[in-house]
């Protein structure tokens, strides 16, 4: 019988759902996991989508925070958790062209419109998270976008043979018929304010714009044709605007977007006919059809290999590419002939951040060496453009450009105003974004609704913890679980990744099949019964556990070799009837000892008890969020 109960142990939690601890929109990606390695996908779907409505998107793009998380990573290698919610997510999600009045089905429940409206002035991740949540709320909500085309820097930033175009309309279309309205070209501060929308009747406002602006180097040469920033750069590509690059082309910086910018400069023009479906999408085809390219591309960063904040897995794809990643050079100016740019001068840098950690880069002198180039495109950080507010909005601003809101609710100083994502916390991933606008939409419920759910005492990140617990005495692993190997997400060949096409190509079902039967089932839980009245049977002593655990990770222990300080004798006393060694000569008995890092969940223990005493117990967890 499954019983409802809250757990107040943090390091319980973190040890029992680690990948879900670790993900910013508290996804059970464990759960998901198991059910696709039982070829449940439609189920697997629903608990991968339900917490986030860019599943489709995070299953190619998401940093996966989950991962490194992962405790199958302390064996061998992590679940490929990105890549299984890809997999289900083309049979169920968007891209599988389902109805999306279906998508109602995954939150089994109906809404009903309250008649409040809301604006949410971004069309970025946050923004859309955040009218996808408030519009199952049942408010009214209209988000505003700058662009031309909803999305933000998933849509602007992000390289088509990362993220096709498709899919991100797709996820977009979802989340309109909620019942949302975008309405693109129009941006605060140039077509309107905070005031106007007061006065036009929305009741809160969430300010999720981004970090749409570059942030220049301070060396000379940077005003010479040429020399290009990489927010811009991605944004006309993205667009379908000619770029013209030359054949030599060298990125500054070392982190994802650098990497990005790089890889699209160095692939090779070709061009492909596409079926279309209007003449808007037939436009941005004939656009997207002029390619560009460069046949030689550096990347100049002043961070070693081990430093650079771009992602292992996407230097990788940037050196396999023929990107020539120059580490420990600093940009030291740009040289150029007749105001057009030929050569980027570097500089070696000793070390990037102080004694204290702090960004301070020093430079040997005298190591001044000279790379050709034709266009220098600059990928060092981004910053928002907040020149839009106004001393009467009453927004408060921090010391780094940023929008300054309460961490927990990301209210702003002004009432009724909030603002999360990039504005409010710096360029960070889409997954951290999505997380923000959910937050906010919570933030903004409870303000007009008056509603407050206390915190209970355990909590991730912004939502109360409810355990429902299963005893599963049938419990079984597949044999041989623990030895198998990672399956690599399958990949394009180099010769083929050229133009817009896909590189990452997805698990095929027996491959997800595999991979998902790696996972360690963190929730699943060896439970060592007391004995007695309780469960029929009292533990015999017998060691069978001990001996047969292929991690060696129990121990039965004699009580007359336990010692413990006041803190923990006191902790058991108050829960268990156990004598601690040295408090009475007569001390017998044992304590069974467990370490749960240890444990791959196999169950052989439970199975080897001659008399019961050892059981497994399920844990399915749901987050609700929660307002102070």
């Amino acid at each position: 019988m499954a019983e409802q109960i809250r757990f107040v142990d943090r390091q319980w939690l973190d040890a029992n759902f680690p990948c879900m601890s670790a993900c910013p929109v508290h996804t059970e990606a464990g759960r998901y996991v198991a059910l696709v390695e039982e070829g449940r996908y439609q189920e697997a779907y629903r608990v991968a989508r339900r917490p986030n409505p860019f599943a489709s998107i995070c299953g190619r793009i998401c940093a996966a925070p989950c991962e490194p998380a992962c405790r199958r990573g302390s064996l061998d290698s992590p679940i490929g958790i990105r890549a299984l919610k890809r997999f289900v997510c083309e049979r169920f999600g968007v891209e599988s062209m389902v109805d999306l009045e279906k998508l109602r089905e995954v939150f089994g429940t109906s809404v009903t419109k309250n008649g409040l409206k809301v604006a949410v002035v971004g069309g970025g991740p946050a923004g859309l998270s955040c009218a996808h949540d408030l519009a199952l709320l049942g408010y009214e909500v209209t988000v505003f976008e700058a662009q031309s085309v909803a999305g933000g820097m998933l849509r602007l930033g992000i390289p088509e043979y990362r993220l096709p175009r498709e899919l991100i309309r797709l996820e977009i279309n979802a989340i309109l018929s909620l019942g949302v309205e975008l309405r693109p070209n129009v941006a605060i501060g140039r077509d309107f304010t905070l005031t106007d929308l007061k006065e036009e009747g929305y009741r809160a406002v969430f300010v999720a714009i981004g970090a749409h602006r570059s942030r220049d180097l301070q060396i000379e040469g940077v005003q010479h044709d040429g020399v290009l920033r990489a927010v811009d750069f991605l944004l006309n590509v993205n667009l379908g605007y000619r770029v013209e690059l030359g054949s030599r082309v060298i990125v500054i910086g070392g982190g994802n977007v650098a990497i990005d910018t790089a890889r699209t400069a160095a692939r090779l023009e070709k061009a492909e006919a596409k079926h279309v479906t209007d003449v808007t999408e037939a436009l941005d085809v004939a656009r997207s059809a002029v390619r560009f390219g460069a046949k030689e591309v550096h990347m100049v960063c002043l961070e070693d290999w081990s430093e650079m904040p771009a992602s292992r897995e996407e230097v990788h794809d940037a050196l396999e590419e023929r990107v020539q990643i120059h580490t420990r050079r600093g940009p030291g100016r740009i040289v150029a002939r007749d105001g057009k740019v030929v050569g980027l001068e570097t500089v070696q840098c000793t070390s990037v951040f102080d004694s204290a950690g702090r960004f301070n880069p020093q430079f040997a002198p005298n190591t001044e060496e000279t790379i050709d180039a034709d266009t220098v495109i600059m990928a060092i950080g981004q910053m928002s453009d907040l020149t839009w507010v106004r001393p009467e909005d009453g927004l408060e601003l921090t010391a780094r450009n940023t929008i300054k809101v309460d961490p927990q609710t990301l209210a702003t100083s002004a009432p009724g105003i909030f603002a999360g994502g990039d504005v409010s916390f710096g360029p960070r991933n889409a997954i951290d974004a999505i997380a923000n606008g959910k937050n906010a939409a919570q933030s903004i419920h409870a303000y007009l609704s008056g509603e407050r759910r206390p915190r209970g005492d355990v909590t991730v990140g912004n939502g109360d913890v409810e355990i429902i617990v299963a005893d599963t005495r049938s419990y079984k692993r597949a044999w041989g679980y623990e030895r198998l190997a990672h399956v690599p997400v399958p990949a394009l060949p180099i010769e083929r990744r050229i133009g817009l096409a896909q590189i990452e190509l997805g698990y095929t079902e027996d491959q997800a099949r595999l991979e998902s039967s790696r996972c360690l089932h963190c929730w699943e839980n060896t439970v060592f019964n007391e004995g007695g009245e309780e469960t029929g049977s009292e533990c015999i002593l017998c060691g069978g556990c001990v001996d047969i655990c292929p991690e060696t990770c129990i121990d039965l222990v004699a009580l007359d070799r336990i010692e413990a300080d006041e803190t923990l004798a006191a902790e058991i006393a108050g829960q268990f009837d156990v004598v601690i060694a040295g408090e009475t000569a007569s001390a017998i008995g044992a304590v069974m000892i467990k370490d749960e890092a240890l444990c791959i969940r196999c169950g052989l223990c439970a199975l080897r008890c001659p008399v019961g005493c050892i059981t497994m117990e399920g844990y399915t967890v749901s987050v609700k969020p929660a307002i102070e």
